[in-house]
């Protein structure tokens, strides 16, 4: 049985990992129990694997911009295509939500309004009804955001599941196998009050309330419940 492999793509912040682990361990967490092999790869350092070493695939958030065309990120993008070339289960989770659309012809780049973080809902839209990962979940649910990036254009022939106010691109899939999420499923309140916290000036300097968007965080079972699906479905 091939194993899910994670493609770590960044550190979250030091007093999160001394107190929650890194962003592998999260989705690792959240992905549930199974009788795969879960197989961690940093793609800054690690050679990626080859297509036919990988069951399915989920790429993580990171700290670093799509848009600084980083070597390793370009290679990331050049195995992103192989690996939906041969319909193999992807997930891309915020930055990797992104790297998949620039790799298949999206546009990324900064949101023209300010960053977005914290506890939102988003819609899902008439699309979800059948898809394999979104299928049965409410039309509307919270999720955990930070992000600053957006995908501002989705490739072609990309089928967009879910959006909000702020972000049109909350979600969208590629062929039958290949998903990006602009949110955090792996995340949980604990993630993301630190994350206002160490964002904190530039929270302020999008005029968010801090101690509004500390009220407003809560858990997000539905978000959560999609690694565990994708586990299933691979």
């Amino acid at each position: 049985m091939k194993p899910i492999t994670i493609i770590k793509t960044g550190k979250t912040f030091p007093d999160l990992i001394d107190e929650h682990g890194d962003f592998e361990d999260w989705i690792s967490r959240g992905l549930g129990r199974s009788n795969r092999k879960i197989n961690i790869v940093n793609a800054e350092s690690d050679p990626l694997p080859e297509p036919s070493q990988v069951g399915g695939a989920i790429i993580s958030g990171s700290h670093a911009y799509v848009t600084d065309n980083l070597d390793w990120c370009l290679a990331l993008e050049e195995w992103t295509k192989g690996i939906i070339k041969h319909q193999i289960p992807l997930l891309g989770i915020c930055f990797g939500h992104q790297v998949i659309a620039k790799a298949m012809g999206g546009v990324v780049d900064f949101h023209p309004i300010s960053l977005e973080i914290g506890t939102k809902e988003i819609e899902l839209l008439p699309s979800c009804e059948n898809d394999p990962l979104f299928i049965g979940l409410p039309g509307r649910f919270k999720v955990h955001l930070f992000h600053s990036q957006s995908v501002i254009q989705l490739p072609p022939d990309a089928i967009v599941l879910a959006r909000n106010e702020f972000e049109p691109h909350q979600a969208f899939r590629i062929g039958k196998n290949a998903w990006g999420v602009q949110f955090h499923p792996e995340a949980n309140s604990a993630a993301t009050k630190s994350y206002i916290k160490n964002l904190l000036d530039d929270v302020k300097s999008a005029n968010f309330e801090p101690e509004q968007l500390f009220e407003q965080i809560e858990e997000t079972p539905y978000s959560a419940s999609l690694l565990k699906r994708f586990a299933e479905l691979i």
